[in-house]
């Protein structure tokens, strides 16, 4: 299994050498875009007038050295093939994205999260270096204290605007073959807030240490702590790749046991809880479906067809439903904003569950706000607030008006919002949150020509 996702420094090369001559053959003038075959990104596109680059041979792992714990990674790989080369080493990246065909150079260009970020931050924190493909064909290798970093600073967050990073070496963290899980229950947000705090001021719980945290809120009277701590023996193990479903197993049971790999793509199988929209939380009708097809990036193929052709759409509309607004969306609340925020939600925005997960920076040699795109502040807890759904648009109101009310409030809250979904922000203040005048300076120097889309083109304008 390691050796399969292993293509060695050569292979990487002549990787590298034909996407710069793909890049070469565009006419001046004309935009540059991947092209690539799946996406975790939730926001529709303006179709390309012309294919993009050929990123295929840019998805695998180019070594692994146990020693260092280090691993040099090409971009598009997904974190699915970077966990099967890591794990028979006893390793695995510091934060691993829920999802399996995330991908490195995704997650590190457009933010990820997991349950290690409450104390190994995002994964753009443990990268080491990057070498990236810039608007003007080069391939600059950019560091945290090299010529370029401030390239390296900008990367997090700019969504490919910047350039495509297409090695990237991070750092790898021990693991051990178990994940004992503890769920733990409150009736209360502001109890399960409180919760949270101590565990994250103390890093255990009931005299057992805490490596993963996570939560979910069920409702304002029911919410969860899942808290993992690394375990070299395990009395059971439980499979939530196929029947079971694991959200609904932190209501049933107050402990659970996970191999590492399961653990780790605890919430693939179900899309967390969002193939309900597809009708797979029917344990009748999710017996005829081949395990093979329980996985995040089949519902996100249907979902998108479903967004292009609005099959779905056009029956709800015949049986005389209202439309519906789409709202998923990650934010990220100051630790002590989240029970206010989470309240206001829970009272104005009909969606639940509801996804916790705590993280910090962990930068601390760089200033307060090193990752200027992402500005979170250095020695402050966040928490991570994910709701992935759809809402009715109620008569007098139009699509779009949940979505910018959740930015107002986060906004006001002192909090932040992920952009691989759905963005309303006028130009003005979108650069007044997201770095504005560092990332025009960067864009000049690495992207004279404007080869690429600017951040906000992509993220508010869809093209």
């Amino acid at each position: 299994m390691v050796q399969e996702h292993i293509v060695g420094w050569a292979a990487h090369r002549e990787a590298v050498a034909d996407l710069q001559r793909q890049l070469t053959g565009i006419p001046a003038g004309e935009p540059v875009r991947l092209a690539k075959k799946t996406s975790n990104l939730f926001r529709p596109r303006e179709k390309a007038s012309r294919p993009g680059l050929d990123v295929s041979r840019l998805h695998g792992v180019i070594e692994v050295d146990a020693e260092a714990r280090t691993a040099d990674v090409q971009g598009m790989t997904t974190y699915e093939d970077l966990v099967d080369a890591t794990l028979p080493h006893g390793l695995m990246p510091q934060v691993v994205p829920q999802l399996r065909t995330i991908t490195l150079g995704g997650a590190v260009t457009g933010l990820g999260i997991e349950s290690t970020s409450f104390r190994n931050g995002l994964p753009h924190e443990s990268v080491r270096e990057l070498d990236v493909l810039t608007g003007s064909g080069q391939i600059v290798t950019a560091t945290p204290d090299g010529e370029h970093a401030d390239l390296f600073r900008t990367f997090p967050n700019s969504y490919g605007s910047l350039g495509y990073s297409v090695r990237i070496k991070i750092d790898l963290e021990e693991v051990k073959p178990y994940v004992h899980l503890r769920h733990v229950r409150f009736t209360d947000v502001a109890d399960l807030v409180a919760g949270l705090e101590a565990v994250l001021a103390t890093r255990q719980h009931d005299d057992e240490p805490v490596d993963f945290v996570d939560g979910v809120v069920f409702s304002e009277q029911e919410g969860f702590l899942v808290l993992g701590h690394f375990v070299d023996s395990a009395p059971y193990t439980s499979d939530y790749t196929g029947q079971q479903v694991f959200y609904r197993s932190i209501q049933q049971r107050t402990e659970d046991y996970l191999t590492i790999r399961d653990y780790i793509w605890r919430w693939d199988t179900d899309w967390f809880w969002c193939n309900r929209a597809l009708g797979l939380q029917n344990l009748k009708f999710r017996r005829l479906v081949p395990r093979r097809y329980l996985r995040s990036d089949v519902y996100s193929k249907v979902i998108r067809f479903e967004t292009r052709h609005g099959w779905m759409a056009a029956v709800d509309a015949r049986r005389g439903k209202r439309p519906r607004e789409r709202v998923i969306q990650d934010v990220e609340l100051p630790l002590e904003r989240t029970e206010e925020y989470l309240r206001w939600f829970l009272k104005e925005v009909p969606i639940e569950p509801i996804w916790l997960c705590p993280l910090a920076v962990r930068d601390q040699d760089h200033g307060t706000q090193p990752w200027p795109l992402y500005p979170l502040q250095v020695g402050r807890q966040y928490v991570n607030v994910g709701f992935w759904s759809t809402v009715e648009i109620v008569p007098g109101a139009q699509d779009g008006d949940v979505n910018r009310k959740i930015e107002r409030v986060v906004h006001e809250l002192d909090g932040h919002k992920s952009l691989y979904s759905d963005v309303y922000y006028e130009e003005e203040t979108f650069w007044s949150l997201y770095g504005g005048r560092t990332y025009h300076t960067i864009k000049d120097r690495y992207d004279p020509d404007g080869r690429l889309p600017d951040l906000y083109t992509k993220a508010v304008k869809r093209r």
